[in-house]
């Protein structure tokens, strides 16, 4: 090549039409506008979901023999959710979980064991699929609205693979010092909510969520705030990652119901006889612990 000079190859490759993905523009206020809609949205959800779980490490606990368990999840502003798990082909429960918001409860047949512990708890288990909460998965679901004297800030954030904006809201400590409380991202490619990710003290990243598959799912009735009814879309494949609990859930939803009414026995789950009762977050002596 030296001897002859330089040679110029070049190719091209035609991109089909339906593989061009648009750029589109938005602003912060209509972002946050579009995210307090869908917000307020959803009030209530029952959904028949396929459950897949996975560890840093391995399958564990209860659920290790289950890569796949169908599930239903039964959901309830502000933070009351109930999470039923069953075995594939056979349909029997391998937990059933329910939490308000301040108290989660447990039931596990096969350990014939009932657990009841506060959803503040912070003791990771050794075993990382034991850390999943019923709050982990309703924090997923429904988002808070964010009202309008919020800290945000607005983000153009662009990679190989894709444009996003992002929305960060800050909370104000103690003294005025601020810290990120949350992250929106918006894919720019149909301004949809793609991820979102929660974080705890001093930035620590608790939850990693993802959306996708957004779906239509009814409508949205007029309130004071949104005095016209809008067309309601959902996410139907939701990706879970706990980052400091070292667990992944993927929630892919496969029938979808909301703002239905749900009666408040729905969400009792009382302890069956029998069963052994355990305390999570309580000290007990060594062989009991």
């Amino acid at each position: 090549m030296l001897a002859v000079g330089c040679v110029s190859i070049k190719s091209r490759h035609e991109v089909k039409k339906e593989e061009i993905r648009p750029q589109l523009e938005s602003s912060e206020e209509n972002l946050l506008a579009s995210y307090n809609q869908q917000a307020r949205a959803v009030q209530s959800l029952q959904a028949t979901v396929d459950l897949i779980p996975s560890t840093g490490t391995t399958y564990s606990g209860v659920i290790e023999e289950y890569h796949d368990v169908t599930g239903f999840i039964l959901a309830q502003r502000p933070a009351t959710v109930r999470v039923i798990g069953q075995a594939p082909v056979v349909a029997k429960n391998i937990f059933d979980m329910v939490s308000d918001g301040k108290e989660f409860r447990i039931y596990i047949p096969s350990k014939n064991t009932f657990l009841v512990g506060p959803t503040a708890l912070m003791r990771p288990s050794t075993k990382p699929i034991e850390n999943l909460r019923p709050n982990h998965i309703v924090e997923a679901l429904f988002w808070p609205e964010l009202p309008p004297d919020k800290n945000v800030l607005f983000e153009q954030f662009d990679i190989e693979t894709g444009r996003y904006y992002i929305l960060t809201l800050l909370r104000e400590l103690h003294g005025g010092k601020l810290e990120i409380a949350r992250k929106i991202w918006y894919d720019r490619a149909d301004l949809r909510v793609s991820r979102v990710q929660l974080f705890g003290v001093a930035g620590q990243l608790d939850s990693d969520i993802v959306y996708s598959d957004w779906q239509p799912a009814g409508t949205t009735p007029a309130t004071e705030s949104a005095p016209v009814m809008a067309q309601t879309s959902y996410a139907r494949d939701i990706k879970i990652w706990r980052p400091q609990d070292d667990y992944k859930l993927e929630i892919r939803i496969l029938k979808l119901a909301l703002n239905e009414p749900i009666s408040a026995d729905r969400f009792e789950l009382a302890q069956p006889a029998g069963t052994e009762l355990v305390r999570v977050g309580e000290e007990t002596s060594g062989a009991q612990r």
